[in-house]
């Protein structure tokens, strides 16, 4: 019996040695009230995210590394094509619908064209071609052959930059909407609902502006613009002839300014001649009245 007395006594201390190490004082623990204090932290942290009442709680937009610099190897390259062309043709009209020919072959379309006379009579145009990118090369060796190319300019505009970091802000965006979609159907309070809903108006009009960049970029990209300038070609000799009606246009313009020039001077003159006259009358008043005093005195003496 003592046997077992001395053995519940070693073990007894051997538990409270075991509490001591471990850091929780055995006469104060409670087993129930540490559980309840974890359900309430856990509680607490669920609310913040659940149910943020302003902004500051709210998912904030991430920087996602950009792919660009040195780090686009393995990314395809994205080049917006355009080209300039002057060229000499013999018929504008028929080298406009020879171009949209030309257009329509390589895959592309003509955006729009102009036709115009000039003051000598000369017509001259210009068509904007869309072709696909592939297609450029191709595109302007069957233009050069229309007619005698007087201009050529080529560019090349490198948007690969611009275009992997607009994709890395439209993939962030993408998914701080479903984070606030998430949140907006666990929001229970009007002003929680309220503050998520702004914040999903804004980042969906950002995503709206990145998503029409990006089209813009795609569309470019895609199809290169090339501008044709047509003009025909000067008369040999330039222009040579009497034109008689070109004669009598001339001499009625003379005509018309020879009366404006005299309409000029008449009316840049009768000022002067208003003043001269006033004075010149004056003069002849006062001369009169010399004239007409050495009689009186004749009669009084």
């Amino acid at each position: 019996m003592n046997n077992k007395l001395i053995a519940l006594f070693i073990v007894g201390i051997a538990m409270v040695a075991a509490a001591g190490c471990m850091g929780f004082p055995a006469a104060n623990f409670d087993p129930s009230s540490a559980s309840r204090d974890m359900s309430n932290g856990l509680l607490q942290s669920e609310s913040k995210v659940a149910y943020a009442g302003d902004a500051a709680s709210l998912p904030m937009p991430t920087s996602t590394p950009s792919q660009s610099g040195s780090g686009t190897s393995g990314i395809e390259t994205k080049i917006i094509k355009t080209a300039f062309l002057t060229i000499e043709v013999k018929d504008v009209p028929g080298s406009v619908e020879t171009l949209k020919n030309l257009a329509s072959q390589k895959g592309g379309y003509v955006s729009s064209t102009n036709i115009q006379k000039n003051y000598n009579n000369r017509l001259s145009g210009s068509v904007i071609l869309r072709v696909p990118a592939a297609e450029f090369e191709n595109t302007l060796t069957g233009i050069k052959v229309i007619g005698t190319v007087k201009s050529v300019s080529t560019q090349g505009q490198d948007v690969t930059e611009e275009y992997v970091d607009l994709q890395a802000q439209k993939i962030s965006y993408q998914n701080q909407l479903t984070q606030y979609n998430e949140i907006m159907k666990k929001a229970v309070k009007v002003d929680d609902v309220i503050t998520v809903q702004q914040q999903i108006d804004r980042v969906q009009t950002e995503l709206n502006r990145l998503e029409g960049r990006l089209k813009y970029l795609d569309s470019r990209i895609d199809l290169s613009t090339i501008t044709v300038n047509l003009q025909e070609p000067e008369p040999v000799g330039g222009e040579t002839g009497h034109n008689f009606i070109s004669t009598i246009n001339e001499g009625i313009a003379g005509f018309f300014g020879m009366i404006d020039a005299i309409i000029i001077i008449l009316f840049t003159l009768v000022p002067l001649i208003i003043v001269g006259g006033a004075g010149y009358a004056i003069y002849r008043w006062r001369k009169g009245r010399k004239g007409a005093a050495p009689p009186e005195l004749s009669e009084k003496k």
